[in-house]
């Protein structure tokens, strides 16, 4: 199915020909119908699939033109995701006058609290910082009418459950929910028993676990050969940009230092480094202007 054939206001459907999309995704063609009538919506489906845009793009279209209050709250486990979020909407719903904005830990209460003043119709948040903003009596969720729970999975492995039960249990407006996750957990369906109302479920990755465009390889080495290996694969042509997933903070800088001197375009990520540094390394990655990225799993959650 083809965007064009949607039934989407001109300005939504400005942004998508401008942005290039074209296609829809599995996932964004099986969730849009259902997204649209007000449906409650288990999604399951892999990283990089298009959940974001399976949730953005009728979620605009639902809520049309910008109005008064918190309309609808996006919950995620890390900042790198809610800034992706921020970005999508505010690159989708330039046309049609949504104000989106993300609050997470590492940057200014203040600042946050004092963007509220300005009038936010799509708030994006990691669990934490919003607990904290609603304490400080800064958010009201009283024109919410759309919910979205995304990378479930990994919010409650990273032990938001209690928080994510108590922001939920806050929003007393009868709304939609939406969730998505790669897996389902016990506690991702003890959640969605508890807080979704006979959703629908949409399940893309029963038998495929990873997205289908990878070709999986395996290379063999000894401890001692490994380096030797990773330096000799990367500096090849072919591998345009890359990306290399280290264990640990240590590990990560450990080969920064070692791989650096033998190849270009080489920055290290990781979760020690300052929320306005990973950011900027996120872009210029996005952009192509890093080729080797070596990153801890702070990566896999802000990359789609």
């Amino acid at each position: 199915m083809r965007f064009d054939e949607l039934e989407l206001s001109p300005g939504l459907q400005r942004a998508l020909t401008g942005l290039h999309y074209e296609d829809l995704t599995p996932i964004q063609e099986a969730t849009f119908q259902a997204i649209m009538a007000g449906r409650d919506l288990i999604g399951l489906a892999e990283t990089g699939s298009g959940k974001t845009a399976a949730c953005v793009i009728p979620l605009l279209s639902r809520l049309g033109e910008g109005g008064k209050g918190i309309r609808a709250l996006v919950l995620v486990p890390t900042r790198e995701l809610a800034i992706q979020y921020v970005d999508e909407i505010g690159s989708l719903g330039r046309y049609v006058g949504i104000a989106p904005f993300a609050v997470f830990g590492g940057t200014s209460m203040s600042i946050q609290r004092a963007k509220f003043k300005d009038g936010v119709d799509v708030l994006v948040a990691t669990p934490g910082r919003l607990i904290d903003l609603m304490y400080a009596g800064d958010v009201e969720f009283a024109e919410v009418d759309t919910v979205v729970l995304d990378e479930a999975d990994e919010m409650l492995k990273m032990g938001f459950v209690d928080d994510v039960r108590f922001i939920l249990s806050c929003v007393v407006r009868q709304h939609q929910t939406l969730l998505f996750s790669a897996t389902m957990l016990p506690e991702v369906s003890d959640l969605a028993e508890s807080f979704l109302r006979d959703p629908i479920r949409i399940e893309l990755n029963a038998e495929q676990r990873a997205p289908q465009s990878l070709i999986h390889s395996f290379k063999f080495t000894t401890e001692r050969n490994k380096l030797e290996a990773v330096a000799g694969y990367l500096k090849q042509s072919e591998v345009r940009q890359a990306i290399v997933f280290c264990n640990s903070r240590h590990r990560s800088e450990q080969l920064y230092d070692r791989l650096s001197p033998m190849l270009e375009g080489v920055v290290c990520l990781h979760g020690g480094m300052d929320q306005a540094r990973r950011t900027s390394i996120f872009t210029r990655f996005k952009r192509g202007e890093i080729r080797i990225l070596l990153a801890t799993d702070v990566a896999g959650r802000g990359l789609d």
